[in-house]
């Protein structure tokens, strides 16, 4: 029996705004992670700043600028294990980077950021530096910055929840691009770039209102190899003031344009408005230590893992808004599974705390208990309130007040041994919890000590 023209048409009007505003509630996500950007390279950060990042200080003065955000690490293996596991790295022993034939360290059991939005309707990408290993069909293929045409390879980004991938697997092979499962071409360093962004914002173009999208858009400014396209080379008028660069500054001007071109798609498609926007780094600046903050990448020291973190989401994040709550990169998949109403599982997202509330400013208090850090080489720390404390790999402790020196200046763990003592219990139950959050406790894939000396993991080539 056929149903009358009036009562489908019936349907129709009440099924179709159904399907739409439910789209409306699951907003796309972009996560765009620049490479070694210190805290206070952008001007938004820092007014002195002699670098220029124009697209993502507007984009703070169109959303919430975090002060006192975290990577999960002070290098890029680690922090991008964090992002989309929303799990400490070194609960899997892993400090250093890995190399191009490097096996993955995210198994495909495991739930990620992509694979949760995945679960939840979302279409998902991954555009850029992936870094967190491969298992190669054909062994190890070539040399380590030049694998042949067509090689092929598994447990990478599609394994893990991700509908498309296109990149290249770490700065030091980025002459060959990957796309989906195996190697698609070879460029020079200038041209990947360009490569990248151009893809990406296709890729945006082919998205449709109703179904959601994550992007994750991991770039390589500024990190290494410092290669600005001709259109940008001398363009950006800024020379890093710590090392008087100005080839660098273009680097990271050109960086942020490709921020710029992101942010330009989602205008020009009718995205921007229900699309939330994080832009951050993955670690502290190359052996750029910037005033205030000690030391730089790879240290456990604020300046290897305080970053810039920028988010935008119109009608919930006040624009101009500014957060000094302690975030951590690894938020990111609590948050995403709260914006959709998925409840994760014991088992994922051990070390990661919903950010809505800072988002929407209903938080009073930081929505993290304490965050932990990690240098390259093994050294570990806690942070709760003002107190950071520090456990290095040699076995000793050490104490810092960041309210009132954010710069490590001075240790005042002997003047303090009750905090020290309370830190140092909180963190043994993170590692004997195998979690960070409440929840069912769960097991480390190694053991993790504070007592005795530790060695950080070497990379698997």
């Amino acid at each position: 029996m056929k149903t009358p023209l009036p009562i489908l048409l019936l349907l129709l009007c009440v099924v179709a705004p159904l399907k739409e505003a439910r789209a409306a509630t699951k907003p796309n996500i972009l996560f765009v992670l620049f490479d070694d950007m210190g805290w206070t390279q952008p001007q938004c950060y820092d007014a002195q700043s002699a670098l220029r990042t124009p697209h993502l200080d507007r984009l703070a003065a169109q959303g919430m600028r975090f002060t006192d955000a975290h990577s999960a690490s002070g290098v890029c293996t680690p922090t991008r294990y964090g992002v989309l596991t929303g799990r400490y790295p070194s609960r899997i022993g892993q400090f250093g980077v890995l190399t191009t034939f490097s096996p993955p360290i995210i198994p495909a059991s495991r739930l990620t950021v992509a694979s949760l939005l995945k679960q939840q309707g979302y279409t998902t990408a991954a555009i850029g530096k992936w870094h967190l290993g491969l298992n190669w069909v054909d062994g190890k293929p070539g040399t380590e910055d030049t694998v042949p045409l067509g090689a092929r390879l598994t447990d990478g980004p599609t394994a893990l929840g991700f509908d498309y991938f296109y990149g290249f697997t770490h700065a030091r092979n980025i002459g060959t691009l990957i796309e989906q499962d195996r190697v698609a071409a070879h460029v020079t360093a200038v041209e990947n770039q360009p490569l990248m962004i151009k893809r990406a914002v296709e890729w945006i173009g082919q998205r449709k209102k109703d179904e959601p999208f994550f992007l994750y858009f991991p770039m390589c400014p500024p990190h290494t190899p410092v290669v600005p396209s001709p259109e940008f080379a001398g363009k950006s008028g800024a020379q890093d003031r710590v090392k008087g660069d100005a080839k660098y500054g273009d680097w990271l001007y050109q960086g942020d344009a490709m921020l710029g071109q992101l942010l330009a798609a989602l205008e020009r498609y009718g995205l921007a408005d229900n699309t939330l926007v994080i832009a951050t780094s993955d670690n502290g600046a190359e052996q750029r230590a910037y005033a205030p903050l000690r030391e730089s990448k790879r240290s456990i020291y604020e300046g290897g893992h305080r970053v810039p973190f920028v988010a935008r989401w119109p009608g919930k994040i006040k624009a101009g808004s500014t957060n000094d709550h302690t975030v951590c990169l690894n938020d990111l998949m609590a948050t995403a599974a709260e914006i959709v109403g998925a409840k994760l599982p014991a088992h994922a997202g051990e070390d990661s705390v919903s950010l809505l509330p800072e988002f929407l400013g209903t938080a009073r208090t930081p929505v993290r208990e304490a965050t932990v850090h990690q240098s390259s080489t093994g050294d570990l720390a806690i942070r709760q309130g003002p107190w950071k404390l520090v456990f290095l790999k040699t076995n000793q402790q050490e104490l810092y007040n960041l309210q009132t020196d954010i710069g490590e200046t001075t240790d005042v763990a002997a003047a303090n041994p009750a905090i020290v003592a309370r830190l140092t219990v909180l963190m043994k139950s993170y590692i004997a919890n195998g979690r960070s959050t409440t929840g069912a406790p769960q097991k480390n894939d190694v053991p993790i000590s504070l007592d005795a000396p530790r060695a950080a993991k070497k990379a698997k080539g």
